[in-house]
């Protein structure tokens, strides 16, 4: 698998999973993301984007994750622009699928 060519190419046919410095904390809105090692602290303000960044780990594919969250197709590209953010913080990183 080759490496994208920017830290933030998420794409649905892509594999990733929560960076191993960054601990979710649940939240009434959707959870606290601190990493560790920058000590950066973000705002995840969508329940269903928790869903999906917890699920990226555990399927074949971002498009799984996002199926797995039920999330519906006119909101997919709202989602992967998300995990474009999280992943250029480096709360998210690409993995071989």
């Amino acid at each position: 698998m080759s490496a994208p060519t920017t830290p933030f190419a998420v794409q649905e046919e892509g594999a990733w999973r929560l960076s191993s410095s960054v601990e979710l904390r649940p939240e009434p809105f959707g959870a606290l993301a601190y990493d560790f090692h920058s000590r950066r602290l973000s705002f995840l303000k969508s329940p269903a984007l928790v869903a999906v960044v917890r699920a990226l780990s555990g399927c074949s594919s971002v498009a799984e994750a996002l199926d797995s969250a039920e999330v519906p197709d006119a909101q997919r590209p709202a989602y992967v622009a998300a995990l474009q953010d999280l992943a250029a913080g480096g709360l998210i990183k690409e993995r071989a699928a």
